[in-house]
């Protein structure tokens, strides 16, 4: 009903304008449609016996409805003759969409169109677009279910996102990728630029989000980041031992998304592509240096401080107001170690972040120590005293410092590292 309402309306204003003298495309413009939709209604006008001459008066709903005939006629069901050309080769449509050929590969819609072709089937390609979305599956959208954004400075939800390309100092190419956090109540985001996804350019990005929003949220929510997650299990993740640690140091707890699932972390999915689109592109940066200062300006001005399209709100004044009084407090820098799991070679000696340390027992030699079983960071303590080399045990292993033989004398540098 409301479709014909709508109908009458237009062709009411296209006759009415038409009548009053007005060429074709202003009375196109006047009535808001296109010119060819003027035409084909006029002429359709013409055709049931109105002149060009005559009163306004005569446009009546008769004379509307002969025109709405013309260029509209009824059809069965609602759809055309390509509709029902379409629909006696649903079966093949379905398996092309589905991927169920022998390729087992999905087909686009420009390419069933051209397969039909080949079968003496041509319909117009809007037509059998809506055909495989309405009847055979084609892109069929899930439902969106808006989930809580929970309490104040809890949760903070963390994704890389490939931005582009720059040139460093040595002159080579690189790839830049950003890490982005975003909080969820406010939706004010941090940006990292780093050309590596290892664990240190994690933890050195999570450092410098610290500083910019001025303590540490009480969640983070990773994408499955290799250098966090070890095993992506969707019930139980296991993360690695040296991102614990550092969750440990900084007092915030993981909770990653599951593996291909970009709903369960939604804030920072759409933050990405704002980042890339808005900050990224079109801009030239001397080198990593710069970009990350432009990023964190951005960060703070242009993306902080715009109306948010689902909040209605600006950023960094929500964050202020809700988010920042409640942060854990910003930890100490952290001196990332290096967990590794070693061998004890028959000269006594294990080998730690390329460097080698000797253990004074032979009981170990050619064996494995547990792992994790060895940590190592650039804090020294003091040196053990005479006699004080233990067994190693996953709990409990001494490293020595630059081994000089096959003894371990109190005067050399060690450390006792755990799991």
């Amino acid at each position: 009903m409301g479709f014909r309402e709508v109908s009458v309306i237009e062709v009411r204003e296209v006759l009415r304008g038409w009548l009053g003298g007005a060429g074709l495309r202003t009375v196109a413009a006047r009535a808001g449609v296109d010119r060819k939709t003027v035409r084909r209604y006029v002429q359709a006008a013409q055709e049931a016996g109105l002149a060009r001459s005559a009163d306004v008066a005569t446009v009546d709903d008769e004379l509307i409805g002969a025109v709405l005939e013309a260029v509209r006629p009824a059809r069965p069901g609602g759809h055309g003759a390509s509709w029902e050309l379409l629909a006696a080769r649903e079966e093949a449509i379905t398996a092309w969409v589905k991927g169920d050929g022998k390729d087992a590969k999905a087909l686009s819609i420009v390419k069933i169109e051209e397969l039909l072709a080949r079968q003496g089937v041509v319909v117009p390609y809007r037509t059998l677009h809506r055909f495989a979305t309405q009847r055979c599956g084609y892109r069929a959208k899930e439902t969106t279910v808006r989930v809580n954004d929970g309490e104040p400075g809890v949760e903070l939800q963390v994704d890389f996102g490939h931005m582009g390309y720059l040139t460093d100092e040595d002159g080579r190419r690189r790839k830049v990728h950003a890490l982005t956090f975003t909080a969820v109540v406010s939706r004010h985001m941090f940006v990292w630029l780093t050309y590596s996804q290892t664990l240190t350019a994690v933890i050195a990005g999570c450092e410098a989000a610290w500083a910019f929003f001025g303590g540490v949220f009480k969640v983070l929510v990773p994408d499955n980041l290799k250098p966090v997650v070890t095993d992506a299990d969707p019930v139980n993740p296991r993360l690695s031992t040296g991102w614990l640690d550092y969750t440990q140091h900084a007092g915030f707890v993981t909770d990653p998304a599951r593996v291909r699932s970009p709903k369960d972390k939604p804030r920072v999915e759409r933050a990405v592509q704002f980042v890339r689109g808005n900050f990224w592109a079109g801009e030239d940066f001397t080198d990593l240096t710069d970009a990350q200062a432009r990023a964190e300006a951005w960060c703070s001005g242009r993306a902080g401080m715009r109306i948010h399209g689902t909040t209605q709100a600006r950023p960094t004044e929500v964050f202020t107001q809700l988010e920042a009084p409640v942060l854990l407090p910003v930890p100490d820098p952290y001196d990332q170690p290096v967990f590794t799991r070693v061998k004890v070679h028959r000269d006594y000696h294990v080998e730690v972040a390329k460097a080698l340390y000797s253990i004074p027992e032979a009981t170990w030699v050619g064996t494995w120590t547990p792992a994790p079983t060895v940590s190592w960071s650039s804090c020294t303590p003091p040196a053990p005293a005479a006699g004080s080399w233990s067994r190693p045990t996953p709990a409990n292993l001494l490293v020595a410092g630059p081994p000089t033989g096959r003894t371990c004398p109190s005067t050399r540098q060690g450390t006792r590292c755990g799991t």
